[in-house]
């Protein structure tokens, strides 16, 4: 795009809009409002003596830090302005290691707050910076690792509360530098290295803070490593690399010896973390989209599951003395809260409780794990949501990333949805994670083809079901999900779906590199590489090329504070699909990121995709 496009909140149409159906009802005991209102507990962190949790509370548009006690009651609230958050793109609060201070983000800048003394409002750490993040405390409770871009690269700093001086640890721009952990005895840290030179590579190097020398622990060229956690006595690291063609459990010395493969489960880990006595680590696996939670043997690697539950269990923190785990669990049929697992008596506590009465009282649907051919006899694993009372309509609903995956995780329009009767499949197209390295990287290159080709397989897949109607379905997603449903209807000479729902998606793969933050840019060349270098991968991957084949409505919605898809994407695919007399929908919303946050714009959201799929999904008394 050669000119600034102004962005304004606006709401355009071409044709007629969707409009509420009178003859149509909410199901029973389900509202949209009760569906939006509801508060979800999240990134928390058990206190090094084991008495207290921080954690974020997503709660009246704002996501801000609350304290309770370990085994549970009425939170505290630490902080009262910080704005509403993308769950999946905070951060975690961190607890200073004398259980006395909290560092947390606001902003772009890092706040500390004391639990206890005479002032006990957060205060910021180094006025002068900004664009800052948070990494980890050092053992003195004195000092913070922060993250900084500088020098075109991300940085680590140290930092002194007392004096708030600040003193730069990396400068090299050849590379970013992530998830700084501070060994036990604060002598050096542990971090993760992403190379310029091989951006598809993650390295693990350790920094001496006395002489500022680097050492390699761990780099293989076209593989990732990542997830450094120390041993309590410092004597060695654990993380997660994919070396072996799964993500799986990898053990090293804190001098870089006897480097080893750990876990060998045929599932990838996505998480781990150290038993106090060294002797264990809690991990969870990834098991075809349900996060399981295990302990693992830190010597043989064998697992134990410790919560099988079908759901998404994340980030586990132990207990000073090792005798419970504290972690967060969500599921279709269950909206996230925190938990509580104790060893002695193998029993699982909840510990907040985000579900209100009325959504108590319902029955959420729970999937089927399902696989289907694509075009090419690849098996594409997906969850199949059946609902109660079918209205003969169906949806796809498809994920972001693309390095992301559909999991067992609570979605509130998708059980609206299905209350309503719609039948649901979500699929993990080529492309996402959690099935391994060959699979994820399986769109390589190849951005809007045969990961296209997979969704539009999955309407095939649909048609096969008895009671839907082969007419009546549509595709919907967000990010990725809503570039898939836009390239899904340019490129469809069978004209599959009925109609498209495109959450703030991407049209030109162009312009979106070029208007995108860096590290978004470089995400993208993972997969195709540089535009100047890769011409043919982007204008094929561009479904803007092809818009005059879109042959069915469209509802496109976006944030305009958007800063991982440029709210311009949208903006050029509506203006393409104007320029051919395309039928669609468009809204914007002034201040919404990437993931709609304030309750009112997610309930408006949420009420235009249930006008239009009932526009031009459901039958006469569906």
């Amino acid at each position: 795009m050669q000119t600034k496009v102004p962005l304004t909140e606006k709401f355009e149409r071409n044709n007629w809009p969707a409009m509420p159906r009178p003859d149509l009802k909410p199901p029973t005991g389900w509202s949209l409002e009760m569906l939006t209102a509801i508060k979800r507990p999240r990134n928390h962190q058990l206190s090094p003596d084991g008495k207290q949790i921080v954690f974020i509370w997503d709660s009246d548009d704002l996501s801000d830090l609350y304290l309770m006690p370990a085994t549970g009651g009425w939170p505290l609230r630490l902080s009262t302005d910080r704005g509403p958050t993308v769950y999946w793109n905070d951060e975690i609060p961190q607890w200073s290691p004398d259980s006395q201070k909290i560092a947390f983000t606001q902003n772009g800048s890092v706040f500390v707050v004391e639990i206890s003394g005479p002032n006990r409002l957060p205060k910021k750490v180094a006025e002068h910076l900004t664009g800052a993040w948070l990494h980890r405390w050092m053992p003195d409770s004195q000092h913070l690792i922060l993250g900084l871009e500088r020098e075109e690269a991300d940085q680590l700093a140290l930092v002194d509360l007392a004096g708030n001086s600040v003193r730069m640890l990396t400068s090299l721009g050849d590379g970013d530098h992530w998830d700084a952990r501070p060994a036990p005895n604060g002598k050096s840290l542990v971090y993760v290295f992403r190379r310029y030179d091989d951006i598809n590579r993650l390295d693990l190097c350790r920094l001496d803070l006395k002489s500022g020398e680097t050492q390699t622990l761990y780099g293989q060229p076209q593989t990732r490593a990542w997830l450094p956690r120390w041993s309590k006595d410092g004597s060695q690291l654990a993380f997660i690399s994919q070396q072996g063609g799964k993500d799986d459990a990898w053990l090293v010395n804190a001098d870089g010896s006897g480097l080893r493969q750990l876990t060998h489960l045929d599932h990838d880990l996505v998480e781990l973390a150290w038993s106090p006595d060294g002797l264990c680590l809690a991990a969870i696996l990834n098991r075809a989209g349900s996060f399981e939670l295990l302990r693992l043997d830190a010597k043989s690697g064998a697992a134990e599951i410790l919560c099988a539950v079908p759901g998404q269990h994340s980030n586990p923190n132990w207990a000073h003395n090792g005798r419970f785990l504290t972690f967060e669990c969500e599921s279709p049929a269950q909206p996230a809260d925190l938990y509580r697992y104790d060893f002695a008596s193998r029993e699982t506590t909840q510990l907040t409780f985000s579900t209100p009465p009325a959504l108590a009282a319902l029955q959420p649907v729970m999937p089927e794990t399902i696989s289907y051919p694509s075009f090419d006899g690849l098996e594409i694993p997906a969850f199949l949501y059946r609902p109660a009372k079918p209205n003969g309509a169906a949806v796809v609903y498809v994920h972001g990333g693309p390095s992301a995956q559909e999991t067992l995780c609570w979605n509130e329009i998708n059980q609206y949805l299905l209350a309503k009767g719609y039948t649901l499949l979500c699929p993990n197209y080529r492309g996402s994670t959690g099935y391994g390295v060959e699979f994820e990287h399986a769109n390589y290159g190849d951005w809007g083809g045969k990961d296209t080709e997979d969704c539009l397989a999955a309407a095939d897949y649909l048609k096969t079901l008895p009671g839907l109607d082969p007419t009546r379905l549509a595709i919907m997603g967000g990010s990725y999900g809503g570039y898939m449903t836009n390239c899904a209807l340019s490129r469809d000479p069978q004209h599959r779906y009925a109609c498209g729902v495109s959450k703030y998606g991407d049209g030109d793969l162009f312009s979106s590199w070029a208007l995108c933050s860096r590290q978004l840019r470089y995400y993208t060349e993972i997969f195709l590489g540089h535009p100047a270098k890769n011409r043919a991968a982007y204008r094929n991957g561009s479904p803007v090329l092809q818009a005059e084949n879109v042959q069915v409505p469209m509802l496109i919605l976006h944030g305009l504070l958007d800063d991982i898809v440029p709210p311009e994407a949208s903006e050029e695919w509506v203006e393409a699909l104007r320029k051919h007399g395309k039928t669609f929908e468009y809204k914007t919303y002034a201040q919404e990121p990437h993931g709609f946050v304030h309750r009112a714009a997610t309930l408006d959201a949420y009420r235009r995709i249930e006008e239009f799929l009932d526009w031009y999904l459901l039958a006469k008394n569906a």
